[in-house]
Parts: structure tokens; C-alpha cells; sequence
């Protein structure tokens, strides 16, 4: 144990352990945001957005990284995940064969190594939850459509999460919050989409006929 507690103290891993720490805060946080209906990753945005047919080398590399076109937090985490298992296991071997490995060295051959490693780890996780997410279509086609609150409760706070389904049956999951005159929507509660401003959906609980009409597209 004290071998392992010197190698995470040596200034040698301290970018890796720096990485580790920023990886397990950012995750942390997002899973505690969640359970009160918000998510940094609404924060970090989706996507970078890249600009006209010939994107430069950063936005080129983004797009070769990110194959999965997962939401730009999740993406963050694994490329600092790598990173710092990568940093260490260079550091660990370096360290038992009795050979001392600058810090910049090891870290740019963990950086070199995650990207591919993200790349792949991308397009598997996309495969998994490839429409878990509501960018995947025009986030404006939901209004007037019928949801189950999966995040909340709803209310004029902060906003929670609903699942919805669109018109080709897949299922999308947006941030959303109770319309100024409706009462607490509790978790697992049918809600109409009624409009969108620039940060979340208004929804209002469904009535008994629309809730039919729910159950019925959803077996389709």
C-alpha cells in the first residue's frame, strides 16, 4: 500500500492524478445535479459546433474523436479518464523497472494514446443510448406532444427531465418545467408539452383522453 501511496503522491503522476480528480468531480456533481432536475451538460453544451465544409485542425480532431457524437460532457470525462489511466500505467511500469519518466513525457504519450481510445470508446457507448438524447431530432417537435416526467418533481424551480417519444418511436429525453399555472408535476406523472422558451419546456399534466391517446402511440 505504501508503494501505491508514493507513486499517487510522485510529482511525476500529479497530471494524471489531477485529471482522475477533475473526472470524479465532474461526475459526482452531474449525478447529484440530476437528482434535482438540472445537468451541467446542458451547461457544456451537445455538440461543438463546426462551421463550413473544411473545419480546421481542432474542430477536425473533435469530430474524428468524438465518432459517437456523444454530448460534449460525457466526452470530456472519458478523454480525462484515459488520460490518467494511461499516465499511471506508464508511470507504474517506469517505476518498477527503476527508470524515472519526466512528467510531460508520459503525459503527452497518455494524450496520444486517449484520443484513439476515446474514438473507439465513442462509437460503442453511441450504439448503447444512440437516441437518448433529444438533439438527435428538432427539439421544436416535441411541443404538443405527451410525456412522463422521469426527473422532478416539475415545478416553477429548478427543471427536471421528461421522456418522450416521437414520431418515428424513439424515445428522447428533455428538460422541462411546470407551466406558471400549474401545480407540481411528481415524478412518473403524463404531461403535455405545451411550449419551449430558451431554456426548457413548459408542460402541464395531460388530461385522461390524451393519455389514452398516449398509451396508444406508444404501442405503435
Amino acid at each position: 500500500m505504501s508503494a501505491i501511496g508514493d507513486l499517487l503522491l510522485a510529482p511525476d503522476v500529479r497530471p494524471f492524478a489531477v485529471a482522475a480528480a477533475i473526472m470524479v468531480a465532474l461526475g459526482g456533481i452531474e449525478i447529484l445535479c440530476m437528482l434535482v432536475g438540472f445537468s451541467i451538460n446542458d451547461m457544456f453544451g451537445k455538440e461543438v459546433a463546426v462551421e463550413g465544409e473544411h473545419p480546421g485542425v481542432l474542430e477536425g480532431l473533435f469530430l474524428w474523436v468524438n465518432t459517437g457524437h456523444l454530448p460534449l460532457l460525457i466526452l470530456i470525462i472519458l478523454v480525462l479518464g484515459y488520460f490518467s489511466i494511461l499516465g499511471f500505467f506508464v508511470q507504474g511500469i517506469a517505476h518498477g523497472i527503476g527508470l524515472s519518466v519526466p512528467a510531460w513525457v508520459a503525459a503527452l504519450v497518455a494524450g496520444v494514446w486517449s484520443l484513439p481510445m476515446t474514438r473507439v470508446t465513442s462509437r460503442r457507448i453511441a450504439r448503447i443510448i444512440p437516441r437518448d438524447e433529444s438533439y438527435a431530432v428538432d427539439e421544436a417537435d416535441f411541443v404538443g406532444h405527451i410525456g412522463e416526467v422521469s426527473v422532478g418533481p416539475l415545478d416553477h424551480g429548478l427543471p427536471g427531465r421528461v421522456r418522450v417519444k416521437d414520431v418515428h418511436g424513439n424515445w428522447h429525453t428533455v428538460v422541462a418545467r411546470a407551466g406558471p399555472e400549474s401545480d407540481a408535476l411528481p415524478v412518473g406523472a403524463d404531461v403535455l408539452l405545451v411550449n419551449r422558451d430558451a431554456k426548457s419546456f413548459i408542460a402541464v399534466a395531460a388530461s385522461g383522453g390524451l393519455i389514452e391517446q398516449r398509451q396508444s402511440f406508444n404501442r405503435t
